[in-house]
């Protein structure tokens, strides 16, 4: 049974940067994805961004229209681990982030993926 733990989220002003972490145990498919995802009071589930576990140079990324040019997620084989650096925070960025994984396509859809983690919280304030 694959586990993924968050962390990073916190409270940060509005134009500054956090970086989010994800680690995840039990085995894992390198050929699926993991993701990014968050989810603000009263709003549906949003894409953020995903990676591929497929070789060491990076493999395919994707990200959600409203964080391009903001955002970078990027991956740790070694220590099993994705991240996500966010950059140029604004209040609209505030929410839960969840960490998704084993995803094997349409990487965009929530759905498709099978494991979720509990969620760390990110407050971006003006």
């Amino acid at each position: 049974q694959v586990q993924l733990v968050e962390s990073g989220g916190g409270l940060v002003q509005a134009g500054g940067s956090l970086r989010l972490s994800c680690a995840a145990s039990g085995r894992t498919f390198s050929s699926y994805a993991m993701g990014w995802f968050r989810q603000a009071p009263g709003k549906e589930r949003e894409f953020v961004a995903a990676i591929r576990w497929s070789g060491w140079s990076g493999g395919y990324i994707s990200y959600g229209d409203s964080v391009k040019g903001r955002f970078t997620i990027s991956r740790d084989n070694a220590k099993n681990t994705v991240y996500l650096q966010m950059n140029s925070l604004k209040p609209e960025d505030t929410a839960v982030y969840y960490c998704a994984s084993d995803s094997p396509g349409k990487y965009r859809d929530y759905s498709t993926y099978e494991y979720w983690g509990q969620g760390t919280q990110v407050t971006v304030s003006s």
